[in-house]
């Protein structure tokens, strides 16, 4: 089944043989659906704090930036924009005199007030010898998306959301695109007492130059402006990382030249990148998910929030790990660390322990990576949740599940994930070292049978595509989890074009 063109494939990609046919198998068996406890609302699973407990929460950030930490800001950032723009690359397609979308309707009536509308109108003097008003005046309206979307143009057709104008200032005289406002955002929480601000971007290869040279241009401005020295680093998904594709009867797929096809994992992917991460908190965030300075408030206060949570619930844990490797604690001891596993990481169990296996139990259960995730009211907004669901051991633990893992023909399964009160808006605070200091192999902490199938198509030939552990889902399954509430302020994604005239992006 391997020839030696294959392997030398793999050798290139660094994929083993037994990865390979790991990744096949997998296709041929498919992925359980996980069980689900029940989903996690406010005060079963799901922190709200008081005023005097966020307002400890912020001391304590505050706190811990003072005392020379290492902190990263890390910003999933990879993959072209074209999503964004697929009702007007949908316009264009159409026949001339087609009647236009309510979509693209919109789109024109409030295009005077996006962030990229002086570079268009610059584009089409360009491209047309006149502005956007005279084009519109002429009727030439499918004109100005194709300066919008084409390389010709601005080329947004093709660019990745992190460079894409999104905001205006000073009286519209200049924009930021996301990747400057992750930027800002970092200096006003992310900042050490000595002024530096580490920003991480996993960016897809085509684009990496584009952001660095980005980043160079504005980043002496941006620190200026708010007392901060930048140390900002990019990535990409790691080839080994890249996953085989699969024919419908789960054979390899074969391209025309009869090579193996190898896709991108997924973001669960960047679980590796992550790892490679050397920081002592890192907070994740959507490069999409950002809002113009007037609202930048809410935003930072959350996520110092978020962040002070985690490394108040750190140094507690940690403290109950030196006490249980220093030897056996007293049982009224470990009864203390047992309640606050289950109350405060929400991790439960149906067993009962004598004193040796519940230190180890402690132990195992305990000394992991810790994430505090922010978490929103539920209005409606496509996404995965906040569960509380049975792990291959048979314990209950908080995950962050999507549709596509809980079986929905099983009436009571559906009801439990229609129920969620909450969703995810991935707001990330991540804890990735030890008790010890010593940074945790996240690797070690997927559960790779959290992985999808899904159904693509390559060249006109239907083909099946495995979609690697999600890297809030499956990807930190085995991690400890606290979930919080947060205002629906701090969520604000841009998914289409249209999305950047709503007022939180205004």
């Amino acid at each position: 089944m391997i020839n030696e063109k294959d392997k030398e494939l793999l050798a290139a990609k660094g994929i083993s043989e037994d990865k390979l046919r790991e990744q096949l198998a997998a296709f041929q068996a498919g992925f359980p659906y996980l069980q689900l406890d029940g989903a996690a609302t406010v005060g079963n699973g799901i922190l709200r704090p008081t005023e005097e407990e966020a307002q400890a929460a912020l001391d304590a950030w505050d706190d811990y930036l003072a005392d020379n930490h290492e902190v990263v800001k890390f910003v999933p950032a990879s993959g072209a924009a074209s999503r964004m723009f697929k009702d007007l690359f949908a316009y264009l397609d159409e026949p001339e005199g087609h009647a236009e979308s309510a979509f693209v309707k919109t789109f024109f009536d409030h295009l005077p007030t996006a962030a990229f509308y002086a570079d268009l109108n610059a584009a089409c003097h360009r491209l047309y010898g006149v502005d956007i008003p005279a084009l519109l005046q002429a009727n030439r309206r499918r004109e100005i998306v194709c300066a919008l979307l084409g390389a010709e143009g601005l080329g947004y057709g093709k660019l990745p959301k992190g460079l894409l104008k999104f905001h205006n200032y000073n009286n519209n005289t200049c924009a930021r695109t996301p990747a400057e406002e992750h930027l800002v955002e970092g200096a006003l929480y992310a900042k050490d007492a000595a002024g530096n601000v580490r920003v991480h971007f996993t960016v897809s290869p085509e684009h990496r130059p584009l952001f660095q040279a980005l980043v160079e241009e504005k980043r002496e401005a941006i620190a200026k402006e708010y007392g901060a020295r930048f140390d900002v680093s990019f990535s990409e998904q790691k080839p080994s990382t890249d996953t085989v594709a699969a024919n419908p009867d789960n054979t390899p797929f074969r391209q025309a030249d009869g090579s193996l096809l190898f896709r991108p994992g997924g973001h669960g992917a960047l679980i590796e990148n992550l790892n490679d991460i050397k920081a002592d908190v890192v907070f994740i965030k959507n490069i999409d998910n950002v809002v113009p300075d007037r609202l930048k408030d809410c935003t930072v206060k959350y996520k110092k929030l978020l962040a002070g949570i985690l490394v108040t619930a750190q140094e507690r844990i940690f403290s109950y790990l030196e006490d249980l490797d220093g030897g056996l604690p007293e049982r009224e001891e470990m009864d203390e660390m047992l309640r606050y596993l289950e109350d405060t990481l929400c991790c439960h169990t149906d067993r009962s322990f004598g004193d040796l296996e519940l230190a180890d139990y402690l132990f195992t259960k305990l000394n992991r990576p810790l994430r505090v995730c922010g978490m929103v009211k539920n209005v409606g907004e496509p996404g995965g949740g906040p569960f509380r669901a049975y792990n291959p051991d048979g314990t209950v633990s908080l995950q962050i599940l999507e549709s596509s893992q809980i079986d929905m023909d099983d009436p009571q399964k559906r009801a439990m994930f229609e129920g969620g009160t909450h969703f995810n808006p991935v707001d990330l605070v991540c804890g990735l070292r030890d008790f010890r200091g010593e940074a945790f192999h996240l690797p070690d902490y997927v559960d790779p049978q959290t992985g999808f199938i899904s159904h693509k198509s390559k060249d006109g030939r239907e083909l099946k595509a495995l979609e690697l552990p999600g890297l809030w889902n499956g990807a930190m399954s085995d991690w400890n989890t606290i979930f919080v509430e947060v205002p629906l302020e701090t969520f604000n994604p841009v998914k289409t074009v249209n999305d950047l005239y709503r007022d939180q992006h205004q």
